[in-house]
């Protein structure tokens, strides 16, 4: 019990760090993104939101679980991957209908150097924070904060789209590479928020023993 307060403990202090991080990185990203006219960047930004999201949702989770040590964890649990999955859902919505507005506009981007340095900070950061929840998670046997530290894990894939799009585009000017990179992230975000809902659903039914 005592290891288990200290695990939920270190959890809690991720998800802190989690919201606080991409915070900061959302409002970079989205300020850049918007003045570049990065579609790609301007998704990532969002999604620095989603990830603030899901650390909020585990945060509360904990939190609630603290008082009330005698409630059925699994209700909070099936909440949080529900916030999870919703996120994930609205950004690819959003980034679709930019994907469509922008090729049918022939838009190109300014520059994407903003986009390059973000993604390698963002992809180190990530990937330590992705190991850390993940085994937090693991040793805790929580699907929330696996699927928490899988949200992480799709945020390192987004980075390296991010990187690999912006040089693309920074490198050759190939005009579509922005699209391309926004597609990725669509792509991570529909399978994310897919296997978010999955296991609340999974959650829902050992919760009704059906």
């Amino acid at each position: 019990m005592k290891d288990e307060k200290k695990l939920y403990h270190r959890a809690f202090q991720l998800s802190l760090f989690t919201i606080i991080y991409n915070i900061l990185e959302g409002i970079i990203s989205i300020y850049f993104g918007y003045e570049d006219e990065t579609l790609t960047l301007l998704g990532f930004g969002i999604d620095s939101f989603i990830e603030v999201l899901s650390g909020i949702g585990i945060a509360v989770m904990i939190l609630r679980m603290r008082q009330n040590p005698g409630s059925e964890k699994k209700k909070f649990e099936t909440t949080a991957l529900k916030i999870t999955g919703t996120a994930f859902y609205m950004l690819s919505a959003g980034l679709l209908a930019g994907v469509v507005m922008n090729i049918v506009n022939g838009h190109k981007p300014e520059t994407t150097f903003w986009g390059i340095l973000i993604s390698v900070i963002s992809i180190l950061v990530m990937t330590w924070l992705m190991i850390a929840k993940k085994n937090v998670g693991k040793q805790l046997n929580s699907e929330p904060i696996l699927s928490d530290g899988n949200c992480t894990r799709i945020c390192v894939y987004m980075s390296v789209v991010l990187l690999v799009s912006s040089l693309i585009y920074e490198l050759t000017g190939f005009i579509y590479a922005d699209a391309i990179g926004a597609f990725g992230l669509i792509y991570f975000s529909v399978s994310e928020g897919k296997e978010a809902f999955e296991k609340a659903r999974g959650k829902a039914c050992d919760c009704d023993a059906c």
